[in-house]
């Protein structure tokens, strides 16, 4: 069977399959050294996990939109809007309450990073029929995302998307999490039986998209179901979902495009042109954290630097812009034609 590579498959094992798998396993061998990490080593977690991995990847969208003129031309209401919608929507939201803003917006992550791994097996699946056994997949997938995060809602967990009591909404939800387990093991074992089927008739397997589903199981199930540790959650959490859509994003959008389609990107499609895709998102991604740290944080770096309520609310809506951004874009640019 041919596979179906994004790429190949050193990239695709690398960069998009490979990278909850690895963690997992770095998580097992030095179990204790990392629950103790964020104490003694809290600069660096958050410098390398949170301003290099998951902020970087927010603006290595700007290669799939705003660095592209013609597409900018080609939608200009909707990468002009979705920027200007997303601030005004954030000032709505801060105007109801601190902590009403960041529920909002950590329940628009989850259905972002919700919707990542069932983007990543369609493409997975994409030469695949339409038949039951890719409803399945579907099903799978969305259980090995959905069950973990109703589950977070209704527990105790030691750590948090954003901020404190974010999910304090399902609260006084009756406890469902007794039911969902059993339906959870249930759609797991249906999907394993299944593969197991398909793959013995037909003597052939999917790689890609089942270690896809896999690793997506994995690294949700233990990063915040099994494991109740924030640096746990944030090594799968973050590297799980940013480091691959990176390497989307530079699959997609620089080497897979001849030089005439990139124009003046066409820099960034040679080994020293990765390097200068990198050291452009982490800049971006530093510059962005810089600012939410010396005016909103202050948890790791010192700066006398105070702003009145007012201005906290303008700024924060403000500063949340190109994560917002992102995650409402990302419903668009992704999509395939439907004649295509």
């Amino acid at each position: 069977m041919k596979q179906p590579w994004i790429h190949n498959a050193k990239t695709d094992g690398w960069f998009i399959l490979s990278p909850p798998f690895i963690i997992l396993l770095v998580i097992f061998v030095f179990q204790k050294q990392i629950q103790g990490l964020e104490n003694h080593y809290s600069f660096y977690t958050w410098l390398f996990l949170i301003v290099f991995v998951d902020v970087a990847h927010v603006y290595s969208t700007l290669f799939k939109t705003y660095f592209v003129k013609a597409e900018i031309q080609k939608r200009k209401l909707l990468y002009y809007g979705i920027p200007l919608l997303s601030w005004i929507l954030g000032l709505i939201l801060y105007q109801l309450g601190s902590l009403t803003f960041w529920s909002v917006l950590a329940l628009i992550a989850v259905f972002h990073f919700i919707r990542q791994q069932y983007g990543f097996m369609r493409i997975y699946a994409r030469s695949e029929r339409n038949n039951w056994s890719k409803k399945t997949d579907e099903v799978a997938i969305y259980s090995a995302t959905v069950f973990p995060m109703l589950y977070w809602f209704k527990t105790e967990r030691d750590f948090n998307w954003f901020v404190k009591n974010e999910f304090q909404w399902f609260e006084n939800i009756p406890d469902y999490v007794p039911l969902l387990r059993i339906l959870y093991f249930i759609i797991l074992s249906v999907w394993i039986f299944k593969t197991v089927i398909e793959i013995s008739e037909t003597k052939q397997i999917n790689l890609p998209k089942n270690a896809l589903i896999i690793g997506t199981y994995l690294s949700w199930y233990f990063g915040i179901v099994y494991f109740n540790n924030d640096v746990v959650f944030t090594l799968l959490n973050v590297i799980s979902h940013g480091i691959p859509y990176v390497a989307l994003v530079y699959i997609r959008e620089i080497k897979q495009k001849e030089p005439t389609q990139l124009n003046h990107l066409s820099v960034f499609k040679s080994t020293f042109g990765v390097l200068l895709f990198i050291a452009v998102i982490f800049t971006f991604a530093f510059f962005e954290e810089f600012l939410w740290e010396i005016l909103v944080w202050r948890e790791h770096l010192s700066w006398d630097f105070k702003l009145s309520e007012f201005w906290f609310q303008l700024l924060i809506p403000l500063l949340v812009v190109p994560q917002l951004t992102h995650y409402l874009l990302d419903g668009f640019i992704w999509r395939k034609p439907k004649n295509g």
